[in-house]
């Protein structure tokens, strides 16, 4: 299937403005969302063209790789805070990942639960919308906004409102040191009752994760290391009570990393389902997923679950709360949906902005509904 790969803006909206059939929006090609029509790819439009340290401020084009923005950013000692997530490992796709897609997907890490999603890190856009027209809004710095706000309706839309050509956002400096308290815990009760209590206590947690394979519960906190140092000494007399603590400083990057990539259901065979819920309905819906690996993050209000091929696991979702489908063979996709069907006003909401942004409904069609 032919590839489109404008080099510009300008060529960008050329090719959606002539567009006469649907089109499959993509950035580095990391997230298998590929659908009907013609594949564009937006890797060709890349480069930072500024980066201003001292104002914590960075604007890059959507196709400029994730890890040419980290290794910037490294060298001025910041980072890119709600560390987005490399869907490489657990969907076996190629390719390399892009700001664009982050934002367009809103890829948001275990530091969420701390510094917000990706989204809260948007501060400007710039795309092309179904017209062929050329759209921006916001900048580079927070403020209130009239009408649309286009930032916040684009980061998560998934290319269904038009396709992200420049991205603004805000970068924050990099921790001096981190800890991790590990708190065995042999069942998903205790866990949710440890990590609660840390992102209850005063310690600033940054990281709640419970491997239930290895039976323990990953406590992050981050910061001045004589701060650190304190925090995880506090932390792990506080939720000794839970089971045996351990803290220990640094040396734990690769692990959140794993939490992060949900490394632990890399090359197993299956789908995969990620389950958004309040953490006290956790404990009770877990036993119902029949699941063949589950993993806990954000104090237990993600759930990561691999299920036999084709299981339905929105039929067993019976609290409040939301699944998307991750990884599935594409009859499955088909038969299920990727995203959790929105309820009816919403859902009429959604369609009536699709309408404005896109009236041909050309921008990756059926993906969300």
């Amino acid at each position: 299937m032919k590839m489109m790969t404008p080099q510009s803006e300008a060529e960008l909206a050329e090719m959606i403005g002539s567009a006469r059939a649907p089109i499959s929006i993509q950035g580095g090609d990391t997230q298998g969302l590929g659908g009907a029509g013609e594949m564009l790819s937006t890797k060709g439009l890349s480069g930072v063209t500024l980066y201003e340290p001292g104002a914590l401020t960075l604007v890059a084009e959507a196709g400029t790789p994730v890890s040419e923005i980290e290794a910037l950013l490294r060298a001025q000692n910041q980072r890119l805070a709600f560390e987005p997530m490399d869907c490489r490992g657990l969907l076996g796709t190629d390719g390399t990942p892009t700001i664009g897609g982050v934002f367009a997907s809103n890829l948001s890490g275990p530091r969420r639960i701390q510094v917000g999603a990706a989204r809260d890190f948007l501060l400007g856009v710039r795309f092309v919308d179904g017209h062929g027209n050329v759209a921006k809004n916001g900048g580079r710095v927070m403020k209130n906004v009239t009408g649309y706000d286009l930032v916040k309706l684009m980061c998560g839309a998934q290319g269904t409102l038009g396709v992200l050509s420049e991205v603004s956002l805000k970068v924050l400096p990099c921790a001096e040191a981190s800890a991790t308290v590990t708190v065995e815990c042999a069942d998903l009760a205790g866990a949710v009752a440890t990590m609660s209590a840390a992102l209850g206590s005063p310690y600033d947690v940054t990281g709640a994760a419970y491997d239930p394979q290895r039976g323990c519960t990953y406590i992050r906190v981050e910061g001045f290391e004589t701060s650190v140092a304190y925090r995880a000494e506090a932390l792990e007399a506080a939720l000794s009570r839970f089971g045996a603590a351990d803290s220990s400083l640094d040396g734990s990057a690769q692990l959140w990393r794993g939490v992060r990539d949900v490394a632990a259901f890399h090359g197993r065979s299956g789908d995969v389902w990620r389950l958004s819920v309040k953490p006290s309905d956790a404990v009770e819906l877990a036993p119902k997923l029949c699941a063949d690996g589950l993993l806990f993050d954000w104090g237990g209000g993600l759930i990561w679950a691999l299920v036999p091929a084709g299981t339905d696991l929105r039929a067993r979702l019976d609290v409040p709360g939301h699944a998307t489908l991750v990884r599935a063979e594409a009859e499955t996709r088909s038969a299920l949906g990727q995203f959790q069907p929105q309820p009816a006003p919403l859902a009429g909401i959604s369609q009536a902005l699709r309408q404005q942004f896109d009236p041909r409904g050309i921008f990756n069609p059926g993906l969300m509904g």
